[in-house]
């Protein structure tokens, strides 16, 4: 049997990590894992230890706040580490926290795997050194980043971006509008508020006033909402379908409003026009712009290199400013969407063919096996 250590701090994270498992049991199903994760990563039958709702922070003020508790979590990870002697580490994402585990484990002689690599493209190009010395195996998810780690010395292999796999839903989109009551000839707004509670308390007020608006304009609108389930919504209108499986809001939307994040992603492969909004605290805004060194804040605009969604940051990220963009891509006749939805399937075909997470796995099995013998 092989013993996997996993640690994915976040719900994306988690979402990669429980198809990352259920790849590697389907090559190898005499394999066992435990670690930091969520629910998809529980359902795939992995013991938790710190569940990623406990983990998720963002922001430099907010992980300031949060500093004494992760350091206690850092220590009982390295001491779990050590006591169950793992085959191999998988890091998923979660940089601030996952490089620092990395070179803590180094007197272990754990090999370890990081999967979707720290953004050192953007920001705190040093991580690549760390990447260099304490990892055994790192795992691109995009081209252009495949193409700049490989620039600077990393030695990466690049499989696809996972977000390309087929998601195989258990329901028809005539169920869909059924169970939400929602009408087929009427445009559905989707919000994606976004995937920590601390930043859908930020979005979630400007979001409805923006609905408001919006509503005013374009007669019989529907608002959906994708979030997880242990997202809190403050103040949620009646009329609001609430949607705990975010994928399907972004399939059956007519345009969204997204919260900055790799939902902004998911909703270009579905093809839903999107206009992006972010807010952070301000002193975390300041030392944003300072540190960080590329164009935009939408990985969809990153790796088109262009902007083909609208962005609205910050200040700019007010409901007058989010409706006037929504009014365009709600025009099922409007140009501006037609270029959006044309530049998706540009951008879909740069991102590499399904079976991304098999292949990754295959690779994972391949190295440990080089590691510590025959699987």
């Amino acid at each position: 049997m092989k013993k996997y250590f996993i640690v994915a701090g976040e719900p994306s994270g988690d979402l990669h990590g429980g198809k990352l498992i259920k790849a590697i049991k389907g090559l190898n199903p005499n394999s066992s894992f435990m670690g930091h994760g969520g629910d998809s990563m529980r359902n795939e039958g992995m013991h938790i230890i710190e569940h990623v709702d406990n983990l998720s922070i963002m922001g430099f003020a907010e992980v300031l706040r949060h500093l004494p508790r992760m350091n206690k979590i850092m220590r009982s990870t390295v001491g779990a580490i050590e006591r169950s002697k793992p085959d191999r580490v998988i890091l998923i994402d979660y940089p601030g926290f996952n490089l620092r585990l990395a070179k803590r484990l180094s007197p272990l002689k754990i090999p370890i795997t990081y999967f979707i690599l720290p953004q050192a493209w953007a920001w705190k190009q040093g991580r690549v050194e760390v990447l260099k010395r304490f990892i055994d195996q790192s795992i691109s998810i995009f081209p252009f980043e495949n193409d700049w780690y490989k620039r600077h010395g990393l030695g990466v292999e690049y499989f696809g971006h996972p977000f390309v796999d087929i998601e195989h839903f258990n329901e028809t989109t005539k169920s869909f509008y059924k169970r939400h009551s929602l009408n087929i000839d009427n445009p559905i707004l989707t919000l994606l508020p976004g995937s920590r509670q601390q930043e859908v308390d930020r979005h979630w007020p400007i979001y409805l006033k923006a609905v408001d608006i919006l509503k005013k304009r374009h007669e019989g609108l529907q608002i959906l909402v994708g979030k997880h389930s242990s997202i809190n919504l403050k103040n949620c209108p009646d009329d609001f379908k609430i949607e705990t499986e975010a994928r399907k809001a972004m399939i059956v939307g007519t345009a969204g409003i997204v919260s900055s994040g790799t939902a902004t992603l998911e909703c270009a492969i579905e093809d839903l026009p999107i206009v992006v909004c972010y807010k952070l605290f301000s002193l975390s805004w300041v030392l944003i712009n300072v540190l960080i060194k590329v164009k935009y804040s939408s990985i969809v605009n990153l790796i088109m290199d262009e902007e083909i969604i609208k962005e609205l940051l910050q200040k700019n990220m007010n409901p007058s400013s989010i409706a006037a963009q929504l009014d365009i891509l709600l025009n099922m006749k409007s140009k501006d969407r037609e270029l959006i939805l044309s530049k998706y399937a540009v951008l879909k075909e740069n991102l590499g063919k399904p079976g991304v997470y098999g292949r990754v796995a295959q690779a994972i099995l391949k190295r440990t096996s080089s590691s510590h013998g025959n699987i």
